[in-house]
């Protein structure tokens, strides 16, 4: 499997299929930036965290404490003459937003300074569906907005470029949509650029009242003018006239998402496809509408910044309605919004089933260290020693689902919160606490502390302490042991509380006895008048190694009076007899005492004695590429198209990136690939998607009635609403019978399975149970499953149009040594023998 550095050190015009922000990071290196900083934000981590991560030696990169902080590290760079880049999401700009706009003003000659700001207008991963263009054009920053994956790649150049020809701060605004699909792109020669020399002194940089007056006069009347003139004659506009009367103007991810529909429903208007947001090209906007005969409609993602903009040039153009929602275009609403003007040829009955999905909310890790801490304030919320718990942002939000908070703000701001809550009613401070993660409370929750002494404000704050930034993936802290660097972190988290005077506490998160005790504790001194940072102290399950996380426990069902208090994680689930049973995802609470023990009144839950183990009879052979495939390219349809449903942690996207590595090797890579995941709050045993495409095709997001294929490798997931409407009318339904039964779930609350297949009568299903078959390979836990499963679908039309060594090779490609090779080409050849029942 490449790696990131495999990418940087390729050739010009090497193709690869790459996630929009590992693409838009390939980017920055090859266009010649010297420095990245950042704050670990869903939709945007990627661009650092697995990609510019591993290559420190050619550019300097960063994670900073928060984005205002890492805004300012990014000015310094240019300051100092160097290109630099600055990574967030959407609320992160927010957060910067004093550094942003006031570094916007400033129009001395310095290194480029791009902003990279990623937006999530569904939302997927943030509170956020504000249009930040409004904000960069009333600071006078030139907004730009890829279009698709290769932009991505390219705009980084496009970035620096307009920086620093113009000396002005420059947005990349790129859609979540793009960061977090894969595409395919072609690289270009790299370029390496010369540190701008340093001037006599940094006098340029100074803001005050009077400067600043000038600055925005300055900006406003010479430089946007002078960026308005470029972008009349840039690349990042382009027009294509179409044979039927009507036209459209496009804005950014938009446009692969109307290519898609275009192309599905046989459509060939005019289109002017707009990169350069703000400012706009005016001139060309007007010429384009006037050789425009039909209607002319405009779609862009976010608010209606160009509609407004377009509208204000006197050309009549249809948008969104006047109080519209949408936000983010789909292929649905495209086609939906294009009806109402023009006679389209497509009809879609939405498809109505009488079951419904098992409800799956988005839920902490099985084994993670804070649910002892969500069980214990659920309990004493039932006793009513607990009002209210006031949230924050990440992993910790998702302990709404515990009833353990109930609000959420922003970054760092639950024990602000809390501090007004109490200040206006005193009597609850000793029922009220607040909540947040080690990395909140460094990124902006100690200004809280802070304010908790300064104001003298009684109650408990508590942090969770999981020594990293873990709702983005793992990203270090300041709590974490090395930074980024691999350098030792010296910031202590206990001493900076001790620090600000506050009364700080250490608990073992995995201890539910001691988390309970030190809780009451705290409240008690609340009433009193007392401060506490309560710090609950545990890893995050997804960064202990492997082996701790072995099931260490088993069930005495002697002793099991199947009280259901064990019902508590994706790891336990009740049978119809309310009869507790470990899962695959236990995870051995990472080697800790696991939770559910600690809950279980009656020591049901045992160590397993040691016992000789079997051992499994494996033959590792060393595998051999096959070479000289002959792939009849007129036999290969001209698209191929799939959507993959199931649950966190069941190998969706391991699946398709065997199924991008396959199209690569196929005369599909002179085409195009798109694949698209599920990321964000998806967490363990939650709902995924995923879309693959190849061919004639454009969007990641799918148009109804365009797959060939959905497999389904959670039963219930067939079940989710417009899933089945992306099939094709002669499409086929691979459908797994495996049953993940959520937390808290009765096993009488899931679809019965007959119930399902009488639901997919009409459609052409093939069943496999692949869990099942990883026993007949020795695989007990069922991780070969999606493997199986790949292994059927590449008997199944279209897909069997591709030779099987093709698929073995790339599969092969992408996995990692040995062993794992067998146990996959073993698991790919029970899915191609699988006799399917007629």
């Amino acid at each position: 499997m490449a790696n990131f550095k495999d990418f940087v050190d390729s050739p010009i015009n090497s193709k690869f299929i790459l996630q929009g922000n590992q693409a838009f990071a390939l980017g920055v290196v090859h266009s010649g930036y010297h420095c990245v900083d950042g704050y670990p934000g869903t939709p945007s981590t990627e661009v650092i965290d697995k990609s510019l991560a591993y290559v420190q030696d050619k550019i300097k990169v960063g994670w900073d404490v928060n984005e205002a902080v890492a805004v300012a590290v990014g000015v310094g760079h240019a300051i100092a003459g160097f290109d630099s880049v600055v990574t967030m999401k959407t609320p992160g700009a927010f957060q910067a937003g004093d550094a942003i706009t006031t570094s916007a003003f400033y129009h001395a000659p310095a290194g480029a300074f791009v902003l990279f700001v990623a937006t999530d207008y569904v939302p997927s991963s943030t509170q956020h569906v504000i249009d930040l263009r409004h904000l960069f054009a009333s600071a006078r920053i030139p907004v730009l907005e890829p279009r698709n994956h290769q932009e991505m790649y390219e705009m980084p150049w496009h970035a620096a470029d307009i920086s620093r020809q113009f000396n002005t701060p420059v947005v990349i605004l790129a859609s979540g949509i793009l960061c977090h699909s894969e595409g395919l792109i072609s690289t270009k020669q790299a370029r390496t650029i010369t540190p701008r020399e340093l001037p006599k002194d940094l006098k340029s940089w100074m803001g005050m009242p009077n400067l600043a007056r000038k600055a925005y006069n300055f900006t406003t009347q010479q430089r946007i003018p002078q960026v308005r003139e470029w972008a009349e004659k840039s690349e990042l506009t382009k027009e294509f006239i179409g044979s039927d009367d009507w036209g459209l103007i496009v804005t950014g991810e938009s446009n692969i998402i109307v290519n898609e529909v275009l192309g599905s429903l046989g459509l060939n208007p005019s289109i002017l496809s707009i990169a350069n947001v703000y400012p706009l090209p005016e001139k060309r906007i007007k010429a384009f509408a006037e050789k425009i005969s039909g209607n002319l409609f405009v779609i862009e993602d976010g608010d209606k910044f160009v509609e407004d903009k377009i509208k204000l040039l006197g050309i009549n153009i249809i948008g969104k309605d006047e109080d519209s929602v949408i936000t983010e275009w789909t292929p649905e609403l495209v086609i939906e919004f294009l009806s109402k003007h023009i006679n389209i040829d497509f009809h879609l009955e939405k498809t109505k089933l009488d079951i419904t999905p098992v409800m799956r909310p988005p839920a902490i890790c099985p084994g993670c260290p804070y649910r002892a801490f969500g069980l214990t304030v659920q309990k004493l919320r039932k006793q009513n020693k607990i009002y209210t718990g006031f949230g924050d942002i990440g992993c910790s939000t998702l302990l709404s689902f515990l009833n353990a908070i109930d609000t959420c703000l922003c970054m760092g701001a639950s024990d602000s919160m809390r501090q007004g809550f109490v200040l206006s009613r005193p009597e609850y401070a000793h029922r009220t606490i607040s909540v947040l993660g080690d990395s909140c409370e460094c990124h902006s929750g100690l200004d809280s502390t802070r304010n908790a002494v300064f104001r003298n404000t009684p109650g408990v704050k508590v942090i969770l302490d999981n020594s990293i930034t873990a709702m983005t993936g793992g990203q270090p802290a300041p709590t974490t042991k090395n930074n980024l660097a691999g350098i030792e972190n010296k910031f202590d988290l206990v001493k900076a509380e001790q620090a600000e005077a506050a009364r700080v506490v250490t608990v073992d998160s995995y201890n539910m006895k001691d988390v309970e005790a030190k809780l009451i504790e705290a409240l008690d001194l609340s009433e009193k008048g007392e401060f506490t940072t309560l710090i609950l102290q545990g890893p995050c399950v997804n960064q202990v190694e492997s082996k701790k996380k072995q099931r260490t426990l088993t069930i005495n069902y002697d002793k099991c009076k199947k009280c259901g208090k064990c019902n508590i994680c994706p790891g336990i689930e009740l049978d119809e007899n309310k009869t507790p049973h470990f899962t695959n995802f236990c995870t051995n609470c990472g080697g800790n005492t696991p939770v559910c023990m600690q809950r279980c009144p009656f020591d049901a839950f045992e160590l397993i004695q040691e016992e000789k183990k079997e051992k499994r009879d494996l033959k590792i052979e060393k595998y051999v590429p096959s070479t000289n495939i002959d792939i009849d390219k007129e036999k290969l349809p001209k698209s191929i198209r799939l959507a993959i449903r199931g649950i966190g942690g069941q190998g969706n996207l391991f699946f398709g990136k065997v199924l991008a590595e396959v199209a690569m090797n196929t005369p599909y890579a002179d085409t195009h690939i798109v694949k698209g995941d599920t990321h964000g709050m998806a967490q363990l045993g939650g709902p995924v998607i995923s879309t693959f495409s190849c061919g004639d095709v454009y969007s990641s997001t799918l148009v109804p009635a365009s797959a060939d294929v959905l497999v389904v490798m959670e039963m219930s997931e067939i079940l989710r609403p417009d899933f089945l409407d992306l099939l094709k009318p002669q499409g086929t339904i691979l459908l797994n019978k495996f049953r993940a039964l959520p937390p808290n779930t009765k096993m009488s609350d899931y679809p019965d399975y007959v119930e399902i297949k009488k639901s997919l009568s009409n459609y052409n299903v093939i069943e496999i149970d692949g869990n099942e078959i990883c026993s007949e390979i020795g695989d007990k836990q069922g991780k070969s499953a999606n493997i199986i499963v790949l292994g059927l679908l590449s008997t199944i039309k279209p897909f069997n149009c591709i030779p099987k060594e093709v698929w073995l090779n790339a599969l092969m490609k992408l996995s990692p040594n040995d062993v794992i090779k067998t146990m996959n080409k073993l698991a790919f050849e029970k899915g191609i023998n699988y006799e399917i029942s007629k």
